[in-house]
């Protein structure tokens, strides 16, 4: 499978990337290379092969809660540039 100029470019601008023209050729090349590996990838055979959720045998790998001094909410809130009820207020983001 090959990608295509037009692919690539419309790939860079989902992931945002400013491609000049001059790079595109080797943003399509280093496509190419992952999409031939991914497919030797799924050519090898599995089927005997376990599966696995995690690389390493460790569960439930938390800290202990430990209840510790903090700030002041006068102290959070003081650098805030708007606040409201003890919170901060930001800008609405949806409609």
């Amino acid at each position: 499978m090959s990608i295509s100029k037009e692919q690539a470019s419309y790939i860079a601008e989902l992931t945002r990337l400013e491609l000049k023209e001059n790079e595109i050729e080797g943003f399509v090349a280093d496509l190419d290379k992952i999409i031939n590996y991914v497919d030797t990838i799924n050519q090898l055979d599995t089927t005997d092969v376990e599966t696995t959720e995690h690389i390493l045998d460790l569960k439930n790998v938390t800290r202990e809660d430990v209840v510790a001094p903090s700030l002041s909410i006068e102290e959070v809130l003081k650098n805030a540039p708007e606040q409201e009820m003890n919170c901060f207020k930001v800008p609405r983001v949806l409609e």
